[in-house]
């Protein structure tokens, strides 16, 4: 017993020992300390109001949750700026009497990144994501909350993990 608690302990002492800061969800801010997310204005053909600012807010919360990065308006050692390029609904199966059974939202964004401290790091990228929803609903209310808290979980995943998990 007390040759696994003596292996056991050296490991944790081992741990911290590795290189770069890892978070436990897989990415690495290397000497990073504060990230920059500029407000992305929807510059798509159909503009929905409250979009620029829930998906900004979406990115932020998605860093500010998964690494130890502090947010910051200018200077950041990583940052993001970028637009919303595409809004749209489109029906994706019918019924019998030609109305949409099923419609889907996309979103697109294109982000540009800039780390600052390792600039081949830097990239410019489209993410996009949908969400199916019943067609006799209306894109409005708690329909419209549950597609965007759909479509922003893959998106901001997507740029963290391109950003920082390398994926």
């Amino acid at each position: 017993m007390k040759k696994i608690l003596l292996r056991f302990g050296f490991l944790l002492f081992l741990l911290p020992l590795g290189c770069g800061v890892y978070s436990f969800t897989g990415g690495s801010t290397g000497d990073a300390e504060t990230v920059q997310i500029d407000y992305f204005p929807n510059m798509a053909v159909l503009v929905e109001p409250t979009l620029s600012q829930e998906f900004t807010l979406a990115l932020q919360d998605r860093f500010l949750r998964q690494t130890n990065l502090k947010l910051t308006d200018t200077g950041g050692d990583l940052r993001f700026e970028g637009e919303i390029t595409q809004y749209r609904i489109i029906p994706i199966a019918a019924t019998a009497d030609q109305t949409a059974a099923q419609n889907r939202l996309t979103i697109g964004v294109k982000v540009r990144y800039y780390n600052r401290l390792i600039e081949e790091d830097n990239f410019e990228q489209t993410f996009s994501f949908y969400s199916d929803y019943d067609g006799s609903l209306q894109l409005t209310g708690s329909v419209l909350e549950s597609a965007y808290e759909e479509i922003f979980e893959r998106i901001t995943q997507d740029i963290f993990n391109a950003a920082v998990a390398k994926w």
